[in-house]
């Protein structure tokens, strides 16, 4: 199967899951609370449905257009808009003829199962996978900035050691990116002086730009020789698999970064470069670069095995108990929601720039991994379970927030917005809902065909 279809088959396989699911926390309390459902749909049914079947006095079934899903409850004003049956005396099974505090309920059941979902895959992650991370105290000289110019911007130079965002220690390389996204302040140590950097404001807006440098740190790796090719202009000049660079022209070139940057001030010229065989033996080579700053070679080999063995950074798991990882897939997903409100409270800001990276279906298939790897699938899923959940939850007309909101005004003040009132403030949500809906897939679109 192509990358393509392996994305795909993915997107749809969460989203129907936790649309289902989404669903069923509407479904249980209202039908606990003896509340008729008509409707329990998967996917939006408008003219026609793939698939429906009648059972008691709700119908199943799998609509054709996949914008979400929704269950139809009897009495309640909602994207159906069925004013008919609003007209009619309230029914004692209707959501309207019920207590404030269960229709509460039955409306905020959706966004608690997906919170609750996203915590339960992040325990059977604990669980199964544990967690593996880089610390960062124990990157040996620093972070590797492979995109000077974005570097520049928030002041991170290669050999900064990153030590907190926003006066909160930065413990784990696998957090940076997030940190530095969601943070206003950076603490940096360079040349064993502590630096602080402000963040700037529109710094995620940079990384929108060009989505391919949001990985624009990394941390340092040696430059070994992993093959000579045939093609090879320094084919003869004597380098062996395995070799790893010490010096060039008698300056260190231990790294990657350090030998790329002798190499672009070296075009067309020789150079002397001093290297560990695989034996532990030094030798010299005398080798040229040519016009684009190169050397011919086929560098890599280095696994992470090899990176923490050798001293250049520390790779660490932590294992759970089925008891341990309750805890910790609840502080994670805690730690995910916020992380996410961060980012949202951003996006409301213009100058930031954080509204470019808003995305439709694209970009939210875009998340799941080309290749078919569970552990990445299920974090994916937990994460737009969190998505789904505080989505749903803000106070637009037409959300489960839009509705809480209006229960909680009725809930203080004894007084029930009228049925005339609601359904416009449902077509007002409705509007919202489609202007942010065409506003993010344009987006999508956008950096398709320009980007």
């Amino acid at each position: 199967m192509t990358p393509i279809l392996i994305k795909t088959i993915q997107f749809f396989l969460s989203l129907s899951l936790l649309i289902v699911l989404h669903e069923l926390g509407h479904f249980i309390p209202a039908k606990l609370f003896k509340t008729r459902v008509e409707k329990f749909y998967l996917f939006f049914d408008v003219k026609f449905s793939l698939f429906k079947k009648k059972i008691g006095e709700t119908v199943y079934g799998i609509g054709w257009l996949p914008l979400g899903g929704y269950v139809k409850i009897s009495g309640m004003i909602d994207e159906s808009m069925d004013k008919e049956q609003m007209q009619q005396e309230p029914k004692p099974w209707e959501f309207r003829s019920k207590p404030a505090w269960q229709r509460l309920i039955i409306m905020l059941g959706g966004v608690t199962v997906n919170f609750i979902l996203a915590v339960v895959i992040y325990i059977g992650m604990a669980y199964s996978y544990g967690d593996q991370y880089i610390p960062m105290d124990s990157l040996k000289d620093g972070v590797w900035v492979i995109e000077k110019e974005i570097g520049d911007e928030v002041g991170i130079q290669t050999g900064d050691k990153i030590i907190a965002v926003d006066g909160e220690e930065l413990k784990t390389f696998n957090s940076v990116f997030v940190e530095l996204i969601n943070g206003n302040n950076i603490t940096i140590e360079r040349d064993g002086q502590r630096i602080e950097k402000e963040i700037p404001i529109d710094f995620i807006s940079t990384l929108i730009e060009d989505e391919d440098k949001v990985r624009f740190l990394s941390f340092r790796v040696p430059f070994q020789v992993n093959k000579i090719p045939k093609t090879s202009h320094n084919k003869t000049a004597g380098f062996q698999s395995k070799d790893k660079f010490l010096t060039i022209n008698g300056s260190e070139a231990i790294y990657r970064d350090q030998v790329m940057d002798i190499l672009e001030k070296n075009k067309d010229k020789d150079i002397n470069i001093e290297v560990e065989r695989a034996d532990g033996t030094h030798s010299n080579i005398v080798a040229h670069v040519n016009g684009e700053g190169k050397l011919g070679l086929e560098i890599g080999g280095y696994t992470m095995d090899d990176l923490q063995e050798e001293g250049y950074l520390a790779v660490e798991t932590e294992k759970y108990t089925f008891l341990e990882a309750i805890p910790a897939g609840i502080d994670k997903g805690v730690s995910t929601l916020s992380s996410y409100v961060k980012q949202l409270k951003k996006i409301f800001n213009p100058e930031t720039g954080a509204y470019k990276g808003v995305g439709g279906f694209a970009a939210i298939g875009g998340m799941f991994p080309d290749t078919w790897n569970w552990p990445a699938f299920w974090a994916t899923t937990a994460f737009i379970s969190i998505i789904l959940a505080f989505m749903n939850i803000l106070p637009i007309p037409a959300l489960d927030g839009g509705h809480v909101m209006f229960l909680l005004y009725e809930m203080v003040t004894g007084r029930k917005p009228s049925d005339k009132f609601l359904e416009y403030a449902q077509m007002i949500g409705f509007f919202i809902l489609i202007a942010l809906l065409l506003f993010a897939n344009g987006n999508d679109l956008y950096k398709w065909l320009f980007k």
